[in-house]
């Protein structure tokens, strides 16, 4: 099957161009035959009905009355004789011979013929039905010996003597004729009219060829272009199940990180606030309040500590919400936002932060605005945790939809690999980034540290 595999390996054009050459040729072949057959059928019929009907016209008023069946008389020979043998007449005919309808010769110029009884042959039984035979070839029939003995082709012509009265053929003429020139005529004839049908085909099969390699091109371009669309469709397909997969383990560690986060909280409310209510209720029910003889002043004392316990655990619960709640920013511009968050955190830690905004992008998702706040909110906290808030800076870019935040410090830096997969910081923010098909990159050594967001323009597109 290498053969079958190497031909459906060709294009279409090349199938046609050998499969249609091949046909074409075959069918060529054909048509050049019976249209040459049927030419020279015609040229023969007609060349044998012309000489015919010029022999009719001399002989048939020599012939007797044909409905005797006996040999022609002497008078009727001797005129045969002298009229074939003179004139035009007798340079053009080879031979002549009159038949009956059993196959008698009742006459012939080769004497020694007359009277014989030959098999009637089929051109013989045509003639005697009324048709004109024309044969142009070497003579091969039992009576024609000297006629086969000149080895060359000759007009051979069965022409019916019909009764006037009756239309009826009481006898055949058959007479040779040289016919010179019709070989050349018959070779012409045939050399036109294969040159014509091969002309003819030729002109189909390229026309049709022409047409066969127009569509082919055309079907390679939409096949090729078909094939571009699915190798990208193939591409974008894997693609898609990358950010599947991306988006599946985001929103695992997403919420692994919720309930990190809410156990954070709940920490920090257990551990600060609580801590205070706890101490004020049990100072609720101490002596020095229970106890009537307690003087005012430490009455007055134990109630300030009180209510100092309380201010600092609501101070500290205002803190916590502080955090958690956003101001109003879906309306906000990135220098808005970026000038909040610094705003709020120096003072919170009383330091100074360095603000460079550049914008004159398009309006960003809401998604995107929440990102930043939160993005410069956690690494100001960072930085002023871990690096003491040493020379802090807060670089915000947005050009035509790109956007690059980025949030430095001059503090001692820390080692990467130490951060726990758990912490709520760091790791907080780089599941939010990768969530909204952002990037997050960080760097950190001796003369501090860098953390950097980017989002590309088709990733920040307005989330309608």
């Amino acid at each position: 099957m290498n053969w079958l595999r190497r031909w459906n390996a060709r294009s279409l054009a090349s199938q046609f161009f050998i499969a249609g050459g091949l046909i074409s040729i075959a069918t060529m072949f054909l048509v050049g035959l019976l249209v040459t057959h049927l030419i020279e059928d015609a040229v023969i019929h007609n060349s044998g009905a012309a000489t015919a009907l010029y022999v009719d016209s001399v002989v048939a008023p020599l012939l007797p009355d044909m409905q005797t069946e006996s040999l022609l008389d002497e008078g009727s020979t001797q005129a045969l004789d002298e009229t074939l043998s003179q004139g035009a007449l007798g340079r053009r005919l080879v031979s002549f011979k009159l038949w009956r309808s059993d196959g008698t010769i009742l006459y012939s110029n080769e004497k020694a013929l007359v009277g014989k009884k030959f098999p009637v042959t089929d051109k013989l039984e045509r003639a005697f039905a009324g048709s004109l035979v024309a044969r142009y070839e070497i003579a091969s029939d039992p009576e024609s010996i000297e006629e086969h003995a000149l080895g060359k082709p000759l007009m051979e012509i069965y022409n019916p003597v019909l009764q006037p009265w009756s239309g009826q053929a009481v006898a055949v003429l058959e007479f040779y004729e040289s016919a010179e020139g019709l070989g050349d005529s018959l070779a012409h004839a045939r050399l036109r009219s294969w040159g014509a049908v091969a002309a003819l085909t030729a002109v189909f099969f390229l026309v049709l060829s022409a047409l066969v390699f127009r569509g082919s091109h055309t079907i390679e371009a939409q096949r090729k272009d078909l094939r571009e669309r699915v190798n990208q469709l193939s591409t974008l397909l894997a693609e898609n199940r990358g950010l599947q997969r991306r988006l599946q383990r985001a929103s695992q560690r997403a919420a692994a990180l919720n309930e990190t986060y809410l156990r954070g909280i709940g920490a920090d409310l257990h551990d600060g606030p609580a801590q205070h209510i706890a101490y004020a209720s049990l100072r609720l029910d101490s002596d020095l309040l229970i106890n009537a003889t307690t003087q005012p002043e430490a009455r007055e004392k134990e109630l300030a500590w009180i209510r100092s316990s309380l201010a600092e655990a609501m101070t500290e619960i205002r803190n916590i919400c502080s955090g958690l709640v956003l101001p109003q920013i879906e309306k906000s511009s990135i220098t808005e936002i970026v000038t909040r968050v610094v705003e709020a955190h120096q003072h919170k830690t009383e330091t100074r932060v360095e603000t460079i905004v550049d914008e004159d992008g398009p309006e960003l998702a809401p998604a995107v605005k929440i990102c930043i706040y939160r993005f410069v909110q956690e690494a100001l906290n960072n930085a002023h945790r871990h690096g003491g808030g040493i020379q802090q800076t807060v670089k915000a870019v947005s050009h035509n939809g790109h956007v690059r935040v980025e949030v430095s410090d001059r503090g001692d830096g820390f080692d990467p690999s130490e951060v726990r997969p758990s912490s709520l910081g760091l790791v907080g923010l780089r599941e939010r980034i990768d969530s909204l098909g952002g990037s997050f990159d960080i760097k950190t050594g001796g003369g501090g540290t860098t953390v950097v967001m980017t989002f590309e323009p088709m990733e920040v597109g307005d989330e309608r």
